[in-house]
């Protein structure tokens, strides 16, 4: 163990804490199991390490990520148990899902030392209900770390702090005066492009979002639900042909012949890509938490996926629409409209640019227009850049 404790040291001091994610203070770190889902690149492993050393107890935690070599010869219930016996008390274990029959040991763990705190991070493909061979449902806070917001990265990037702000603050035009913020416009046009994963300044960083796309695609979904290489690859085709004329109006059984692959199977491998973090579905207002339930459109997670993914330039009236998706859903439970763009809990939206006109939500009592390239929102017209400050 004395290794796995070299490396946690060497790995905290690398850490800073000038910028937290907005889910650390979400998180109820008392509790005795927590359980932290994300795609990749989105910030877990940060987010673990910071709370360490923000709760001041280094020398009584120790972080371990799944996948080390170390864990090829001892159990995740042995180093626990040594641990717990040297007087630990706080256990962070990154990639949990890295290691095989992760369930069976963090049960056991967790039932024989209740007073070691455990938090785990994972794929975001784990199903802590249905997917584990474990029940942990019942003994798990879970929780799941989306990719940034353009609030955070705003504070990011600016050294600012501004606190989120709620739907009904935004749609009352509470958002319009935020001091220190200048350029918001500006701010909200480089979000677009590379402002949604927190490794944003790397010099690299188009072909480091494509690598999170490609290990998804090849690594991450075939380990989390065992598929064969040959739809593994039928996988990345789909997510290409999604890609390029997002928002796509799904046709499964036109995708179905064009993938060799029955109509159900391309239904289930949305919701694969759903749940990696690399698809948003937005589905009918009816039962919109059942997977099952139409999906009327389909969008990429994030508008920096646009840019990375598109043949070419992306669309703006797309961009528009997967920035405001990505934002609102978050926290709210969003589905298709049958006459505007979106329903957000019960208000309805539409959609555009700063010359939208509000005709075709004129006779729906709470709707409002959202416009791009507008500062100030007036009456029912809502600035589009302002709903990244939900989170």
């Amino acid at each position: 163990m004395e290794k796995l404790i070299d490396v946690y040291h060497q790995t905290l001091g690398n850490i800073a804490t000038h910028f937290i994610r907005y889910l650390h203070e979400k998180i109820i770190w008392k509790n005795n199991l927590n359980l932290i889902l994300g795609c990749r690149g989105v910030g877990k492993t940060t987010l673990m390490l910071q709370h360490i050393i923000l709760s001041h107890e280094e020398n009584q935690s120790l972080y371990v990520s799944a996948d080390h070599p170390y864990f090829t010869a001892t159990s995740l219930l042995d180093l626990a148990t040594n641990f717990y016996n040297h007087g630990g008390k706080n256990l962070y274990i990154d990639e949990v899902h890295k290691y095989p029959g992760w369930s069976r040991d963090i049960k056991a763990i967790h039932d024989t030392y209740p007073a070691l705190k455990l938090v785990l991070s994972g794929s975001s493909m784990i199903d802590i209900i249905k997917g584990v061979e474990v029940d942990l449902s019942r003994r798990a806070l879970v929780y799941r770390l989306e990719p940034m917001s353009l609030r955070e990265y705003i504070n990011f990037s600016q050294g600012l702090n501004i606190q989120p702000f709620t739907l009904d603050e935004i749609l009352l035009g509470k958002a319009k005066t935020i001091p220190g913020l200048e350029h918001p416009l500006q701010l909200f046009d480089e979000y677009l492009q590379r402002g949604c994963y927190p490794f944003m300044y790397e010099y690299e960083y188009r072909q480091r979002l494509d690598t999170v796309v490609s290990q998804t695609l090849e690594v991450d979904i075939p380990n989390q639900v065992n598929i064969t290489l040959p739809t593994a690859r039928k996988l990345k085709k789909l997510m290409y042909v999604v890609a390029q004329s997002t928002p796509f109006k799904p046709n499964y059984s036109n995708l179905g012949r064009t993938l060799e692959m029955d109509r159900s199977m391309v239904a289930e491998m949305m919701s694969y890509l759903e749940r990696a973090g690399l698809l948003r579905l937005l589905r009918e207002a009816d039962n919109i938490m059942d997977s099952f339930t139409k999906v009327e459109k389909i969008y990429l997670n994030n508008t920096n996926l646009c840019f990375s993914l598109y043949d070419s330039v992306p669309d703006k009236g797309n961009l528009r629409e997967t920035f405001f998706f990505s934002q609102t859903s978050v926290q709210h439970q969003v589905s298709a409209s049958p006459i505007s763009d979106f329903i957000v809990d019960g208000h309805t939206f539409e959609v555009g640019g700063k010359n939208k006109k509000r005709k075709q939500v004129a006779e729906i009592k709470d709707a409002f227009v959202v416009k791009d390239d507008i500062l100030y929102p007036h009456l029912h017209i809502i600035p589009l850049w302002m709903f990244g400050l939900l989170y």
